[in-house]
């Protein structure tokens, strides 16, 4: 492999916000390292683009940074429905170490610096026999890992995820912990840091959690729920920050009506469904609530459908019940895309402001 710096992100778990501070770092970066590459060797979350199965963060960071790689060597595996299972019966067809290799040799041929984004915590894809340790190994990588706000949960999920990195000679540069609830920031900041000190690990930066990048969209909502959309398509890219059970009386429920908010209500609760549709009347000219989900199968009145027809915002449609759908909208996977400036700056800021950067880089 050509002579150049790289580094792997890891993670504790799902959902620790590797995306976001890749997208910090690679911003970062560039200033330094104009000729940077990006690569994700196994994905799990796709996109279909240029007749490949892509990762979703493969595509973000191609889309935003407008990266000059082959899509499909930024991301040489795709792990899909039925493939484990394929590969725990068939054994491995191809030698996927060598596949990642030469992905990796193609993207970087000519590059300064390389990013490696992992896929969760350090063991994931150690049934592939591609865990993340091994991949970082294989690509004779150093690590940094991302973590959660937390003190002590936190200094033991580093720890679990250092001896797996450690059983690969992995060298881990440092952690950053992620989404730190603000009303703790500077004693967790502290308390781990020592912590982390006397293991032997650098604390590389803590940044705290940022509600906008924890609101999904109308459209987000959709696909997590599989509901189908009875009104609103061109509504789908607002943002939910409330979510409310329609399971009151109108006069209470009016109160809660407010911007942003997301309703879930049985089709048949033509009263409640009523209210919100005279809450957009009644404030023709500010925003309401992002949208309505109408459960149970259940359509209401052809006259109340024809004043839905009214709306500025989305209304769809499951065969779900209301506790199903309510599950899987907290469940729902916010995830940011191209489209998101506004996260997209944020995610860039929090990098600069609360990374050490000159520490990563020295540590490279």
């Amino acid at each position: 492999m050509k002579s150049h710096k790289r580094f792997f992100v890891a993670a504790t778990q799902q959902n620790d916000g590797k995306s976001t501070i890749c997208l910090g770092l690679i911003h970062a970066f560039r200033k330094k390292y104009p000729k940077l590459g990006f690569i994700k060797p196994i994905g799990h979350h796709f996109i279909e683009l240029e007749g490949y199965k892509i990762d979703e963060d493969v595509v973000l960071m191609h889309e935003v940074y407008n990266l000059n790689h082959n899509l499909h060597d930024m991301n040489p595996i795709p792990v899909g429905k039925g493939f484990t299972e394929r590969f725990i019966k068939e054994g491995g067809v191809e030698n996927y170490a060598k596949v990642i290799k030469e992905a990796y040799n193609r993207v970087s041929s000519d590059k300064d610096l390389m990013i490696i984004e992992g896929t969760g915590h350090a063991g994931v894809g150690a049934v592939l026999n591609l865990s993340n340790a091994t991949v970082a190994k294989i690509l004779n990588s150093k690590v940094i890992i991302v973590t959660t706000g937390g003190i002590g949960r936190t200094i033991d999920e580093i720890m679990i995820n250092k001896a797996l990195f450690d059983k690969e000679s992995v060298e881990i540069i440092g952690v950053i912990i992620n989404k730190v609830r603000k009303n703790k920031f500077d004693k967790i900041k502290t308390v781990v840091g020592l912590g982390l000190e006397q293991k032997g690990i650098k604390l590389l930066g803590a940044i705290p959690f940022q509600e906008i990048l924890s609101y999904p969209t109308m459209k987000q909502i959709m696909d997590a729920t599989e509901s189908t959309i009875l009104w609103g398509e061109e509504f789908l890219g607002r943002r939910v920050k409330n979510v409310l059970v329609g399971a009151m009386e109108p006069y209470h429920a009016l109160n809660y009506f407010t911007s942003n908010s997301l309703v879930i209500v049985p089709g048949d609760r033509e009263d409640i469904i009523l209210a919100v549709i005279a809450t957009e009347m009644i404030q023709r000219n500010s925003k309401t609530v992002s949208g309505m989900i109408l459960t149970g199968g259940l359509l209401p009145h052809k006259g109340v459908m024809d004043l839905i027809r009214n709306c500025r915002s989305t209304i769809l449609f499951s065969e779900d019940d209301t506790y199903q759908i309510t599950k899987r909208v907290h469940e729902c996977r916010v995830k940011i895309k191209a489209t998101d400036k506004d996260k997209i700056d944020e995610a860039v800021k929090l990098v600069e402001d609360y990374v050490d950067m000159n520490e990563v880089v020295a540590r490279l």
